[in-house]
């Protein structure tokens, strides 16, 4: 079965490219949707390979992203209205950033790519265009020496193409065989276009690595569903401790007085994947996991003021220990979301803050059954 978003052929020296349409469809989008709550998320991928966006020459640009389909989506979106080539590297279905920094979107993938689609007989020229997150993972002079042995053939353009293109290029520079020269695009897909008409230039703005709302946002329903079998255990915990009394242990009782424990850490829960995020740049600390301990304390504090933590001084306090505990370890799963941290970062950040968290968790846990056993 044909995927939906092919929507023609362009024949090619080295045998047809499927034509892939640049606007997205009800599949697409709602594929989107799945995907940002984690349904599919491990088999959301396009076949790697090269593609035709538009109906591109010898002479056009060829662009560089993951097969991971949303990467390929976004992409392709952003280039309608131009003739290009989208070369997708087999990066086991990871998005750009994330797949440079594991090395499967790395130097040896895009050069055993552009061998296998004979890249070089497809186009005359040997530039490539790379997303600039996808630095990380590829050598530049890699590239170029690996690919200068490439030979497949000669790309076929006609005189007319000549005159027509942006680049100039004579009958002897198109017999030599050179290597791929890899261009850092802009940070985002949006402006491709500006970067082209611009000489293939950024400006500062495209270099520039945001974390605004909204991508913050995005990142929400992905770690929501990611942690739910932890929210369960901890569910099943607190309502079992709930139970506790001097008498023994008690359903009714569990009943009874679990679902604040619960509504308590359902809104630690939101404390750490949802507040966090979203107040990021206002929370005063650089840590990550801090962030989290902080939007705990607060949120510990208006539960507090409604009378919600608990009958006794040892269950209020273990709940303060619990929430900021909780929503620290959450929180600092958006390390690995923002290219403001680095691997260095998060390695001496979980040194700091890990043993802090198991420590809030022990110690608040076993203030929260002192607290029913007094």
């Amino acid at each position: 079965m044909t995927d939906k978003y092919i929507i023609g052929e362009i024949q090619t020296p080295v045998g047809n490219i499927p034509q892939v349409s640049t606007k997205l469809n009800i599949e697409d989008y709602l594929g989107t949707v799945m995907v940002r709550w984690s349904i599919n998320r491990d088999n959301y991928k396009v076949k790697p390979g090269l593609y035709a966006v538009g109906n591109p020459t010898a002479l056009s640009d060829v662009f560089v992203t993951a097969n991971y389909k949303l990467s390929f989506d976004h992409l392709r979106k952003n280039l309608a209205d131009l003739n290009a080539w989208l070369l997708i590297l087999d990066t086991r279905g990871i998005n750009v950033w994330c797949a440079a920094g594991k090395g499967t979107f790395g130097s040896q993938e895009l050069i055993n790519r552009i061998r296998l689609t004979k890249l070089d007989a497809v186009i005359s020229h040997r530039r490539i265009i790379l997303p600039q997150l996808g630095a990380v993972g590829i050598s530049a002079y890699q590239v170029k020496k690996a690919t200068e042995s490439v030979h497949t053939g000669s790309a076929i353009i006609n005189p007319s193409q000549l005159q027509t293109s942006k680049l100039s290029f004579s009958p002897e520079s198109l017999k030599t065989n050179r290597g791929f020269n890899v261009v850092y695009g802009p940070v985002r897909a949006k402006d491709i276009k500006e970067f082209v008409n611009n000489g293939y230039k950024a400006t500062k703005e495209m270099r520039k690595v945001t974390f605004n709302f909204t991508d913050r946002i995005k990142l929400i329903p992905v770690d929501l569903v990611y942690s739910r079998y932890r929210l369960l255990l901890a569910f099943a915990l607190i309502f079992i401790l709930s139970g506790l009394s001097r008498t023994g242990l008690s359903f009714h009782l569990a009943y009874e007085k679990g679902l604040y424990g619960l509504l308590n850490l359902f809104l630690a829960y939101v404390s750490g994947i949802v507040i966090t995020p979203a107040l990021l740049p206002y929370i005063p600390v650089k840590s990550f996991a801090f962030k989290g301990f902080i939007t705990g304390i607060i949120l510990s504090t208006v539960l507090l003021s409604f009378n919600k933590l608990g009958s006794s001084y040892p269950e209020m306090l273990s709940w303060f220990l619990l929430i900021s505990g909780i929503s620290s370890f959450l929180a600092m799963n958006f390390t690995g979301s923002s290219t403001y941290t680095s691997l260095s970062g998060v390695k001496k950040e979980m040194k700091v803050a890990v043993p802090i968290q198991i420590a809030f968790s022990i110690i608040g846990l076993i203030l929260f059954v002192v607290g029913k056993l007094k």
